[in-house]
């Protein structure tokens, strides 16, 4: 018996299938989305979807050949950071 359309994984996942994809957690994935820093994401009917495609695109650009790969894409980590979002700038860290 042959794998027809419907025994095909989905195209499109929710932020909690696709977390697992890309190797982080659900939240993780959530702040990414909230800093512009993750993958691309389609909005539909107040849901949240992830092209598999676009998930494998994103963990592609992290890709290097070594810790001093000049063409390298740098990926920022799911936070803010003070070009972007200039009230964290002088912000201390409370544990110090």
């Amino acid at each position: 018996m042959s794998k027809g359309p419907a025994d095909a994984p989905p195209k499109y996942l929710r932020t909690k299938e696709a977390a697992p994809i890309v190797g982080l957690c659900a939240r993780t994935l959530e702040k990414h989305r909230t800093y512009g820093t993750g993958p691309k994401y389609r909005k539909v009917g107040g849901r949240v979807l992830y092209d598999i495609d676009d998930l494998h695109a994103w963990i592609e650009l992290g890709a290097r050949t070594s810790t001093s790969d000049a063409n390298a894409t740098y990926v920022p980590p799911a936070k803010p950071h003070a070009a972007r979002a200039p009230a964290y700038a002088g912000r201390r860290d409370p544990i110090s």
